[in-house]
Formats: C-alpha cells, sequence, structure tokens
C-alpha cells in the first residue's frame, strides 16, 4: 500500500464478523453487523502537543484493535475497504 496517514491517524482493515450465531444459525449479509474489530494496516506519526513536541502513537502496523461503531472514514485504496481513524477513535489493542 502506497498511503501514509498524517498526524494521529491510522488505517485499519476490518476484520470479518461472525458468519453463525452461537447456536448454529448462519447470519444472511444483509442483517450483519460492521464489526468493531480491525487490523492496523499503517500509522501516522503523531500529534504535537501545544509546544510543539511530537507525541508517539501507542499502536503500531499488526495490531489487533476495538473501535466504536460509527469510528473512522470509509475509504478504497488499492481495492481494499478500509477505515481512516484518529488514534483517540482507538478503544484498545486486543492482546
Amino acid at each position: 500500500m502506497k498511503f501514509r496517514p498524517l498526524h494521529d491517524r491510522v488505517v485499519v482493515k476490518r476484520l470479518d464478523g461472525e458468519e453463525k450465531t452461537k447456536g448454529g444459525i448462519i447470519i444472511p449479509d444483509t442483517a450483519k453487523e460492521k464489526p468493531q474489530e480491525g487490523e492496523v494496516v499503517a500509522v501516522g506519526p503523531g500529534g504535537r502537543d501545544e509546544s510543539g513536541k511530537l507525541i508517539p502513537i501507542d499502536l503500531k502496523k499488526g495490531d489487533r484493535i476495538l473501535f466504536g461503531k460509527w469510528s473512522g472514514t470509509e475509504v478504497k485504496i488499492d481495492g481494499q475497504e478500509l477505515l481512516i481513524m484518529k488514534e483517540s477513535d482507538v478503544m484498545g489493542v486486543v492482546a
């Protein structure tokens, strides 16, 4: 990918949601909710504080993260559907 996010933004690829419920019922595509879990594809250099000092981002490429349902902006880069969001939209890293 030839895209580098700026400031405190990250590029995230959504991970596929569940195809079945725990009871074994198959969920059709039209009824699926968009997953709130993803993998970090690219990371910006970080934000700046009031004095202009660079504050690095805690995330790195390859991290599995959880984010809010309506977080980020959907974009299509190199045929892939991705999200661009601020680091503050990320709720946490899945270990």
